[in-house]
């Protein structure tokens, strides 16, 4: 079987390919096996403790409530992958995926094919940021970029930034910059933040506890209010004390000024957009498992259109933590249990 990916997903896909006697052949694009943490922003910490954080088999090790850096985390990740019992390829980018009569076939930048009887598909959505369409965007004259470019605030000394989002990354960027820069956070809907510790613990030993983790996505609607922002107290402090200031999205840009709803206008420098990614799933195109949008249409992880393609890493795939270190094991034993029933009438290999 193919897993397309060496990042979490991916190196989650291929431990529970080994558990199940299968065996695995990791594709990843970069050079090595650590997927989209080194490109992450610099100051970019986890949400859950080190204790909440581990890959099957291995323990993520020093303080269990600390918040790793993204470093730690890649550090992770490359020891994880050279500790599997699977073959990993590195700088090997997957164009395309074709089926075909013993499974599918999957060409790669080289020019080279592989044949798979099952394929993971594990690539994330760091490399598919979603860019929505600004009125006025085309005559705006200053710098406008996705967080996925972001990596720290020195370039943004004295600038004017609006920071467009109200995530977790959002509210992160603006406070990084807000010691550097003038910045606004402008957001759909006011900040809704949620205490990341309670009673001494981490909320995670709440979610984990109280089995939230497991809540099906539909669940998940109702007992969510929009988008969340775990706070330790520092962001919402800052937002109180003006380091930075919040406003709903400006209704246009036009040259160098954005244009508030209000109908007045100001001069802004940077337009940084921390709105999401989309799965980055193209190579699937020749498939017939993606919708119009390109999404998957799939089921839990399991592609309702080609049998033995499964999807792991997608957001609230199963659950609230499904696209996280914490979470995506889980999602990975029930994708490949799936993988390994369709694929247990044939050679379960990769090869040439």
């Amino acid at each position: 079987m193919a897993v397309i990916g060496g990042g979490q997903s991916g190196l989650a896909a291929a431990h529970a390919a080994r558990q199940a006697g299968l065996v695995p052949v990791v594709l990843e694009a970069s050079d090595r096996a650590a997927g989209s943490w080194p490109s992450y922003y610099d100051s970019l910490t986890l949400f859950s403790p080190a204790a909440f954080s581990a890959m099957p088999g291995l323990p993520f090790g020093g303080d269990g409530e600390r918040y790793p850096h993204r470093d730690e985390v890649v550090d992770y990740l490359t020891h994880y992958a050279a500790g599997l019992d699977a073959e990993i390829r590195t700088g090997v980018r997957v164009e395309s995926v074709e089926p075909d009569s013993d499974g599918f076939v999957l060409r790669t930048s080289d020019g080279s094919q592989l044949a798979a009887d099952g394929v993971v598909a594990a690539t994330g959505s760091f490399s598919n940021p979603l860019v929505p369409a600004l009125p006025g965007q085309e005559t705006f004259t200053g710098e406008l970029l996705h967080s996925a470019g972001y990596r720290n605030p020195d370039a943004y000394a004295g600038k004017r930034v609006l920071v467009v989002g109200g995530g977790n990354s959002a509210v992160q960027i603006a406070h990084e910059l807000a010691r550097a820069a003038r910045v606004t956070l402008a957001s759909r809907a006011p900040l809704t933040f949620l205490a990341q510790r309670r009673d001494g613990k981490d909320l995670h030993h709440w979610l984990a506890g109280t089995g939230f983790d497991d809540l099906p996505p539909a669940w998940l609607a109702r007992v969510v209010p929009g988008t969340l922002v775990l706070d330790d107290g520092r962001y919402a402090c800052a937002l109180d004390e003006g380091v930075f200031d919040r406003r709903p999205v400006f209704s246009a840009l036009e040259g160098d000024s954005a244009v508030w709803a209000d109908g007045s206008r100001e001069a802004v420098d940077v337009v940084l957009l921390a709105t999401g990614y989309r799965p980055a799933l193209g190579y699937l195109a020749k498939t017939g498992a993606l919708d119009a949008d390109g999404m998957p249409l799939h089921a839990g992880g399991l592609s309702l259109t080609q049998p033995g393609l499964v999807y792991l890493g997608l957001e609230f795939q199963r659950s609230f933590a499904s696209n996280t270190l914490r979470g995506v094991a889980r999602d990975a034993a029930h994708v490949v249990a799936a993988l390994s029933a369709h694929v247990r009438g044939a050679a379960p290999a990769v090869g040439l």
